[in-house]
């Protein structure tokens, strides 16, 4: 295997995932297989218990990780299903050399960083292409040059490229800030990012230069000059219009940063190949068009201090886009803090579709529950995913059903009708108080219920090439494939489900249970009756829709607020 570590520097938030992203989709177009790899340094073992507001959106693979968001932009670009050996944190490396330690692996050795650790950073490693089959790994190092954290993680990095000269190179990212009082770029920082990486061993190979700009010639000169690298490993990188053009920045015929790459690895470059699909794709994103959708996200997890972060939610934000450029208009995405509907500083009017994403705890709910009955109300269309799906079935049951007080159990364990509760394998889990990755994850087979508007979704636009939504998990699953019935395969992340209790009340006043598990014990998925596009899932449809193959569902609901914006104008 080749390996080509992507470490940052300057500040976070650069843009190393997507700069990742785009050179996995590149080298994959050159005939090789490639596998993306993410390496965050913090002692969680997952992702599954960091908060949004600071670490961003939780990803989940399909054999049940809990990753960084990053996993997310890698699955949507090389459009393949990761696995969970993709995401690697200091928590997994420190916690396998301890166990190994207390069972005696080392023989009496003296454990120690170097190079216990190192060896298990490196093992991880290569096992995360080894499981894909990868020639070539590119390993995303979380992050910046320079943090104590860091350090040892550069250490293993220097320690293979000691031992494996050729089959090594290291590419960074850094950034060139535009000071507007003196009117330029500097590249001080820059220069500054890698001197720090040359005093841990490392000489970058590459150098991808961000900015708010293009940089000039003189500059990147400069840069090269003082990075110790020839101009033509140098690549400027200014803010585009989406993340989508990224891949057709570094395609240049003169200056193709995969062309670069396998050069330096002594690997040949396949002369045919192409991006055409992604092109066409993301000239459909660009594209403006005649109309506009206006959508509001009604959550909780996007407000910290006196900013509005929309990473808590990107896969929800990138799954509008893929299906907007397909449907044919602009999505407009307002963000709605539930707390601030709850206290009437928000309102819903005039959207033409609403989405309640994911969400844990007791805060913001009311809200929710208030954007739920809005759009059930006013006949807007709703999407309800995973905690929105909850939502909407506490509005139905208190506002329909007259069930006064109805909840989650999660939100009120007191409540006289827990309409949502949790699933009963949990319950050990939380009298435990065992949170980190035990709640239900990964993909799990849905049947569809025939006539629903939810299978008209997968029926009408899910019929594509290598769609997510029909693979598998892994063999004990792939029986289900011979139902006859419309089976899907959708990523779960959650702990509490609709109460089968309540089922019959329920469908009796028009709500529809449109998917359950095979065994018909769990609901998945839930529309109503009467009304232009009503649904929740408790999947995450969001986490498997790409820029190629847009979600069904997110289809349908963008050509239901289409409809909606349409009749307010007739």
């Amino acid at each position: 295997m080749k390996f080509i570590f992507v470490s940052g520097g300057v500040v976070s938030g650069l843009g190393k995932g997507i700069t990742v992203s785009s050179l996995a989709l590149l080298l994959k177009s050159r005939g090789y297989k490639v596998t993306p790899t993410k390496v965050d340094m913090y002692f969680n073992v997952d992702a599954g218990t960091l908060r949004p507001q600071e670490h961003g959106e939780v990803f989940v693979t399909h054999d049940g990780m809990e990753t960084d968001e990053d996993l997310g932009h890698y699955e949507r670009f090389v459009h393949e299903n990761l696995r969970r050996e993709n995401y690697v944190t200091a928590g997994q490396v420190y916690g396998e050399v301890i166990r190994k330690e207390r069972s005696f692996e080392y023989g009496g050795d003296t454990v120690d960083v170097i190079p216990h650790v190192t060896d298990e950073i490196i093992r991880r490693i290569k096992l995360s292409g080894e499981v894909n089959n990868a020639e070539i790994v590119i390993v995303e190092y979380g992050g910046t040059v320079g943090e104590y954290k860091n350090g040892i993680f550069f250490e293993a990095a220097r320690i293979l490229k000691l031992k494996y000269p050729k089959d090594v190179i290291h590419l960074h990212v850094t950034y060139l800030p535009y000071l507007a009082n003196v009117g330029e770029l500097k590249s001080k920082p820059a220069q500054t990012s890698v001197h720090v990486l040359n005093s841990l061993g490392i000489q970058p190979d590459i150098i991808v230069a961000r900015s708010e700009f293009p940089i000039d010639k003189k500059r990147l000169d400069k840069l090269a000059l003082f990075c110790n690298i020839t101009p033509d490993r140098l690549f400027s990188v200014p803010d585009l219009n989406t993340i989508y053009d990224v891949p057709q920045l570094f395609h240049k015929p003169h200056h193709h940063l995969a062309s670069t790459c396998l050069k330096l690895l002594g690997l040949t470059s396949n002369k045919h190949h192409t991006i055409k699909k992604w092109q066409e794709m993301t000239a459909r994103i660009n594209k403006k068009y005649p109309k506009d959708v206006k959508i509001a996200i009604v959550g909780k997890y996007f407000v910290t201090g006196e900013y509005q972060l929309a990473d808590s939610y990107v896969s929800v934000i990138e799954s509008l886009r893929h299906a907007a450029s397909v449907i044919g208009v602009n999505v407009k995405t307002t963000w709605i803090d539930s707390e601030e509907l709850e206290t009437g500083k928000k309102t819903l009017e005039g959207f033409g579709g609403i989405i309640v994403p994911q969400g844990w705890g007791s805060r913001g709910t009311e809200g929710k529950l208030m954007a739920a009955k809005f759009a059930r109300e006013n006949k807007i269309p709703y999407l309800g995913l995973c905690f929105g799906m909850q939502m909407a079935t506490i509005e139905f049951a208190r506002d329909v059903l007259h069930l006064k007080g109805a909840n989650s159990s999660e939100v009120d364990p007191k409540t006289k009708y827990p309409v949502i509760h949790v699933i009963e394998d949990q319950k050990e889990y939380l009298a435990k108080h065992q949170y980190g990755g035990t709640i239900r994850l990964g993909a799990w087979p849905c049947i569809i219920s025939p006539g629903t508007v939810l299978e008209n979704c997968y029926k009408k636009y899910g019929n594509v090439d290598n769609a997510p939504w029909f693979q598998p998990k892994d063999s004990a699953q792939a029986k289900f494939k011979s139902d006859k019935r419309l089976i899907i395969f959708e990523r779960h992340r959650h702990r509490y489900e609709f109460n089968n209790l309540y089922k019959k009340q329920f469908e009796k006043a028009g709500f529809i249970i449109s998917g359950t598990s095979p065994d018909g014990k769990l609901v998945e998925a839930i529309e109503l009756k009467n009304h232009p596009f009503f649904i929740g899932t408790q999947f995450h449809p969001e986490y498997i829709s790409r820029p190629l193959t847009p979600h069904p569902v997110f289809l349908a609901f963008i050509k239901a607020a289409k409809s909606q914006e349409t009749s307010k104008i007739n």
